[in-house]
């Protein structure tokens, strides 16, 4: 169970992200789950191993490469789902940031 309702935490984050981002684009809420879906399997793949190659730079710049590491995770989640586009390294960064953001704040509100 809670791994839907982490999923579902996580499209309405990319819905949020949309909506506040410009150049971050989710075409619907079917589109938010599948995009989730491809982020957190892209995540937990091929982000781990990055994450773990790019430790050095997340050091140095006090954690702010993560974001960088989660803007190419989010690129990349573009190119696989349809109806889910993000214009740019720029919107791609900032929406992870915002992206993490929101869905601690959703996490925070649903188990509280």
């Amino acid at each position: 169970m809670r791994f839907v309702l982490d999923w579902i935490i996580s499209a309405l984050s990319l819905l949020i992200v949309a909506r506040v981002i410009p150049g971050f684009q989710v075409e619907g809420f079917g589109t938010a789950l599948l995009a989730a879906l491809v982020l957190g399997l892209v995540n937990a793949t091929l982000g781990t191993v990055l994450l773990f190659l790019a430790l050095p730079l997340t050091i140095l710049t006090f954690g702010l490469f993560h974001f960088v590491v989660m803007a190419f995770l989010i690129w990349l989640a573009t190119g696989i789902v349809p109806g889910f586009h993000v214009s740019g390294f720029f919107p791609a960064f900032f929406g992870a940031i915002v992206l993490a953001l929101v869905s601690t704040l959703l996490r925070a509100l649903v188990s509280a």
